[in-house]
């Protein structure tokens, strides 16, 4: 066959092809294992050897110039292509976006926002502090006894000491900011104080690191009812519940006194827990006016100055609130569980917008 008819004609297939499709048929037949082009080079070895040296650099010529028009053809094809989806197609920026996959907000974190959202409406101040603790803000200046169990190895994780042989620990409770707060700044006082603490302990309702928020006002003239008022408007708001049912009972901490723990009505009918309601109680939190020694410890005058103090688990107020079974899967980085449980990251809990989805 005539080398340049061969060459003209596959180059008007090329430039006949209307898409891509026919396109890719264009260059199979051509350059394929089966194609026109290999057919000739197949035939080259029946030529003597002048005239296949000729032949063989003519036909990869052809070969060249068609693969060449092929491309040139094919972005062509795709520039006309998008011309036309272009001229078809639209896009209504006034529509919403669309839901894409997200990350959640854990449980805890959002327990601690909701809370934060609640109080410092109240007006109180957020407050943080190390997580590793000299024993005397953690122990001593709470008014906790050298003997008392709260300080025994299997309960607190030690440290080693400081240069001043004084015992370091990774804290038991928030409450060392309390003691940091009053030393440093003069009173009155409104802080709550949520953060991450440590005991020995591990169980359905316990792990070795937990969460926790403590509260604490100083002022004078400061009185039990006050502590009542404040935790009432907590719960409320919190739970969600209008004129909850609450019960003080008489208890003991080393740094209040008196002591309570409070208790809120719920029920369990068909076994879902419902709070603010029924003629069951559950505990929730402890709280107490400040022990006058540890007004002291702090350099207040207790005749000058009074307050209260509370603290609760913020696990486990998540777990009730939301009903989560077991608190050790707040930490086993389970997305499937951080998918059901979690919180959507822009639904931030307010007071005006609503705490709770």
């Amino acid at each position: 066959m005539d080398i340049q008819s061969l060459q003209d004609e596959l180059l008007a297939d090329v430039a006949a092809a209307a898409d891509l499709a026919a396109l890719e048929t264009t260059r199979v037949a051509a350059l394929g294992k089966k194609g026109r082009i290999t057919a000739q080079m197949k035939g080259l070895g029946q030529l003597a050897p002048e005239e296949r040296r000729d032949a063989g650099a003519a036909l990869n010529k052809v070969k060249e110039a068609v693969a060449a028009a092929i491309e040139e053809r094919k972005l062509t094809l795709h520039e006309a292509e998008l011309e036309e989806r272009l001229a078809t197609e639209g896009i209504d920026v006034t529509l919403p976006v669309r839901q894409q996959a997200q990350g959640r907000i854990h449980p805890v974190s959002q327990v601690m926002d909701e809370i934060a959202a609640i109080f410092t409406d109240m007006g109180f101040t957020i407050a943080d502090g190390p997580d590793i603790e000299d024993d005397f803000h953690n122990f001593t200046a709470l008014n906790i006894p050298p003997e008392h169990p709260a300080r025994q190895m299997q309960d607190t994780f030690y440290l080693p000491k400081r240069d001043d042989d004084m015992p370091m620990v990774l804290r038991t409770h928030t409450s060392p900011v309390q003691i940091r707060t009053m030393q440093d700044t003069p009173p009155p006082h409104r802080i709550v104080i949520p953060g991450r603490t440590y005991r020995s302990d591990s169980d359905q309702t316990h792990t070795p690191m937990f969460h926790q928020i403590e509260g604490l006002v100083i002022g004078k003239d400061i009185h039990m009812g006050h502590l009542k008022g404040t935790l009432e408007a907590f719960c409320e708001a919190f739970f969600e519940v209008d004129n909850i049912r609450m019960r003080f009972r008489p208890s003991y901490f080393p740094f209040t006194e008196p002591s309570a723990e409070v208790d809120i009505g719920c029920s369990y009918e068909g076994g879902n827990l419902a709070i603010g309601e029924g003629d069951d109680w559950l505990e929730i939190l402890g709280c107490g006016m400040v022990n006058p020694r540890v007004l002291e410890n702090c350099g207040l005058d207790p005749a000058e100055w009074q307050g209260f103090a509370w603290g609760m688990g913020i696990d486990r107020i998540a777990m009730l609130k939301y009903g989560i079974p077991d608190l050790r899967a707040f930490f086993d980085s389970d997305l499937r569980w951080l998918h059901h449980y979690g919180f959507v990251p822009l639904d931030v809990p307010t007071m005006a917008g609503g705490l709770s989805r």
